[in-house]
Parts: structure tokens; sequence; C-alpha cells
């Protein structure tokens, strides 16, 4: 996982699968880890992609990603 960097956090697991569907869509490969608690109920989803990725990964969430 060291080469891997969070490029989106929620506490929906909907929106993390919509952000990876739109970074897949734009062949940058793509996990989702799920950091929620299962006890107590805090934490979040998080979006990584490898580091060489990032900057171009992040540019795509801002411009293509709407939640509503």
């Amino acid at each position: 996982m060291e080469n891997w960097v969070s490029v989106f956090n929620t506490q929906k697991f909907h929106e993390a699968e919509i952000v990876k569907a739109v970074l897949e869509d734009n062949d940058i490969p793509t996990i989702v880890l799920n950091k929620k608690d299962s006890s107590y109920h805090f934490g979040a989803f998080e979006v990584h992609v490898k580091k060489d990725s990032v900057l171009r990964a992040i540019k795509i969430i801002q411009d293509d990603v709407r939640f509503g």
C-alpha cells in the first residue's frame, strides 16, 4: 500500500463507488478502503490511487464528480 495515496474520503459508500467508477473510466486504477469501525460507526471510506496518478485523479474528481 506504500505506492497508493488517498484522494477522496467520505462517510457514504455509494459516493466512494461513484468516484472509483469515474476514475476507472479515465483509466486510473483505484481501490476503496473501508475505514469505518463496525461497532461504533465512525471512520470513512477512502478512495486510493497510485502515487503517479494523484494529481490527475484530484483534477478529475474536482471537475467531473457531483453528488446531487
